[in-house]
């Protein structure tokens, strides 16, 4: 069965809050910790995931033109692979962000390196 509700996988900007959190905020807190903690704008339309202590749930906050989304997963089994960086915040596309809520471990998922050359002698 194909998932019916994701967050977009074109989303230009996904960040990740590395720590856990307390997993009773609602959107409100979220966007406070966004706001107070982060010294981002809750309103830019960018998503921020969290996630919490056990990492078998994922919550996501972004503001869509006249309110908040809130997107929840909430694994029956298994855990979230969640990057263990000790920056506050992790960098995503929106496919990487899918990629988490499908299991893989995105910590792993490197690109070849790009090579450039001048000639083929």
């Amino acid at each position: 069965m194909q998932p019916t509700l994701r967050p977009a996988a074109h989303l230009p900007r996904v960040f990740l809050y590395c720590e856990p959190i307390d997993f009773r905020k609602s959107h409100r807190g979220l966007s406070t910790l966004i706001e107070a903690e982060l010294g981002h704008n809750p309103f830019s339309g960018e998503l921020y995931a969290f996630t919490n202590k056990q990492r078998n749930k994922i919550k996501c906050v972004f503001w869509e033109d006249n309110g908040f989304v809130l997107y929840y997963k909430a694994l029956a089994e298994d855990k979230f692979k969640w990057p263990k960086r000790p920056d506050e915040l992790v960098n995503l596309t929106g496919q990487q962000l899918n990629w988490l809520l499908d299991g893989y471990d995105i910590n792993l998922m490197k690109p070849h390196k790009k090579l450039q050359f001048e000639s083929v002698f």
